[in-house]
């Protein structure tokens, strides 16, 4: 039976996932990012139960197709920005699409209805969080974290780091105090 599974966006998730199940006895085969497939079939009543005990968590259960398309739209993009290295080498919209089997205007007009953002201000908001990650961590050069986030050039970056932070990556760079959001808040 596959749950899927709003809010569950990073490694902490899936271990609080993975410890509520173990603590109704369940047991998993697949736990990925917004999903989990697990061996039994779930009756309403424990269905419930679960839920509860992930709400506590700020996670819960979701049921309704369109639901489950945001969590699979969202998740694709956290995966792709903070979870992999890889390179697309196609449009993001193309590579959304592939990935999730849907025409890419109704994935963006599904998710402009119910987030009120679009796919694209989301996915830049995930790159721009990357970014600020990357350059507290001091490990890569503004050029090589413009190319690994996909950005076009070390300026298409910093124009939207600014748009977005205020700051230029350089000056972000060197503050003491450094302003990023959890992954869970973004």
């Amino acid at each position: 039976m596959k749950l899927h599974i709003k809010n569950m966006v990073s490694n902490r998730c899936k271990m609080i996932v993975k410890s509520e199940l173990e603590k109704l006895g369940l047991h998993f085969m697949v736990l990925g990012l917004g999903e989990v497939e697990i061996m039994e079939t779930l009756s309403d009543e424990r269905q419930t139960l679960l839920n509860d005990r992930l709400n506590e968590w700020g996670l819960s259960l979701i049921n309704d197709k369109k639901s489950v398309m945001i969590e699979k739209i969202k998740n694709t993009i956290i995966e792709l920005i903070h979870y992999t290295d890889e390179q697309i080498k196609i449009n993001f919209s193309d590579y959304l699409s592939q990935k999730l089997n849907y025409d890419y205007t109704y994935l963006s007009n599904i998710f402009k209805e119910n987030q009120g953002t679009t796919i694209e201000h989301f996915l830049l908001t995930h790159r721009i969080e990357k970014a600020k990650e990357l350059l507290v961590y001091d490990e890569l050069n503004v050029t090589e974290i413009a190319d690994k986030l996909h950005f076009s050039n070390v300026a298409h970056l910093s124009n939207q780091f600014k748009k977005m932070t205020g700051l230029t990556p350089s000056y972000y760079k060197h503050l003491k105090l450094k302003r990023r959001n959890p992954l869970e808040n973004v």
